[in-house]
């Protein structure tokens, strides 16, 4: 579905952020990009959603590079989920995922029936119709991001891009969530989320990219990439990937840092 080749990445006043960024996405991927602060995980999102402007190399999407495709049908493809955040806005939250809906309407036109039946089927297929008229800023962090992974399914994008969907969530929702994530891998969805958590490569995703100071420095199967020495080093800190009995056919990795 998307394959970039040779990217890099700069701003006019300051060197390369990004150097020779290589990878390719197929259908039912789930990439989960680690890395620490400041290694141009965000850098990288914005490129791939087309916000900025990359220096060499490209990003294709079905083959097409993408700044060769028109804003409307780049959203009909591809859909960002960012980490939720209140609006100051009373919107409720059928209104919040109805918004996934502005690729496919006329740019003087307003959402229809058909496009609210979709909305309240993607709150439907995320379990949260009860939530259809609770506004958006009153419901909790875990709500809120499901609404906006709703509001993504809304768009009919078959690419999502994820940046930190279980941030300052609890485990409970973290677990929700990533069970969601799960769910749309299943479904045929393809999925690059950045996380700073690694345990989550282990728990859903078929690939990790590692990124260190704006290069990838690891990319492979959870198994092959994320080990002691990986993560020691990348995250400047000891780390340690045990494994524990889950009473499944096949154990269960984590990584557990030492103090």
């Amino acid at each position: 579905m998307l394959v970039v080749e040779n990217l890099s990445f700069a701003y006019p006043s300051a060197g390369n952020l990004l150097t020779d960024i290589s990878f390719a996405v197929d259908k039912g991927d789930v990439i989960c990009l680690l890395g620490p602060n400041g290694a141009g995980k965000t850098t990288l999102l914005r490129c791939l959603l087309g916000l900025a402007k990359i220096r060499t190399g490209s990003i294709r999407l079905r083959g097409q590079k993408i700044d060769a495709i028109p804003a409307k049908e780049l959203a009909a493809d591809l859909a960002y989920v960012p980490q939720a955040a209140a609006t100051v806005f009373p919107y409720r939250v059928l209104d919040i995922v109805v918004m996934g809906r502005t690729p496919h309407i006329d740019f003087t036109a307003v959402p229809g029936r058909e496009d609210y039946a979709i909305a309240q089927e993607s709150l439907a297929e995320l379990g949260i119709s009860h939530l259809a008229e609770a506004l958006f800023s009153r419901i909790s962090g875990g709500e809120r991001q499901l609404t906006l992974i709703a509001r993504a399914l809304t768009q009919r994008a078959r690419l999502l891009i994820m940046d930190e969907p279980t941030a300052s969530l609890d485990y409970g929702n973290q677990v929700r969530i990533l069970r969601v994530i799960d769910k749309l891998a299943k479904q045929g969805y393809s999925i690059i989320m950045t996380s700073h958590f690694p345990n989550h490569a282990f728990l859903l995703c078929n690939q990790v990219m590692i990124m260190k100071q704006g290069k990838i420095v690891a990319l492979g199967s959870p198994d092959s990439v994320v080990t002691d020495t990986v993560l020691s080093d990348l995250y400047m800190t000891k780390v340690k990937v045990v494994e524990i009995d889950t009473g499944e056919s096949k154990a269960l990795k984590v990584c557990l840092p030492l103090i």
